[in-house]
């Protein structure tokens, strides 16, 4: 007996198609934006401030950026990857369910199949909804975490500098 091709069936590797979304840093090259903002601001000299200190914390922040950036895109990919696994697991369990449903019965039993069913599927829904929020905010909490230390060391940073100017 050969297997059939299964209608409902989904393929997550073509949700995307072409596009993936983590390639999007890749284009991003930290390096090569520190040396743009390098040449731009060695024509700039401010009294009292060191610039090779404002360089390497502005360095700082650039990658802090791209690490939070790289956590959000990593984290959305893998809901989507999630949502698309939940939703071919729910096709081929309503293609199941049809075929239950589709044998002779009794009305009464098959109303009592049908709300036990029914009740099934909005457990099953709210434990995927759950999941998936979850999925979502951890990866948020990463990337907020990553964006807020830097933030801290930055703020830290220029009031070392302000302290330093007035010595």
């Amino acid at each position: 007996m050969t297997k059939q091709a299964n209608p409902f069936a989904f393929d997550a590797s073509k949700m995307f198609g072409d596009f993936d979304p983590t390639k999007l840093m890749s284009e991003f090259d930290p390096q090569k934006f520190m040396g743009d903002f390098s040449k731009a601001f060695s024509e700039y000299k401010i009294p009292g401030v060191d610039g090779n200190v404002i360089m390497e914390s502005q360095r700082k922040n650039v990658e802090a950026l791209a690490q939070a950036n790289k956590v959000a895109l990593e984290g959305m990919q893998a809901v989507f990857k999630r949502q698309a696994e939940i939703l071919g697991q729910a096709m081929e369990e309503m293609q199941a369910t049809f075929k239950d449903l589709s044998v002779a019965g009794e009305p009464q039993d098959k109303v009592a199949q049908q709300t036990d069913l029914v009740k099934e599927a909005i457990e099953k829904a709210l434990s995927n909804m759950r999941e998936l929020a979850e999925m979502a905010g951890k990866s948020n909490t990463e990337a907020f975490e990553t964006i807020h230390s830097r933030f801290t060391e930055s703020l830290d940073e220029v009031k070392e500098q302000v302290l330093k100017l007035k010595k």
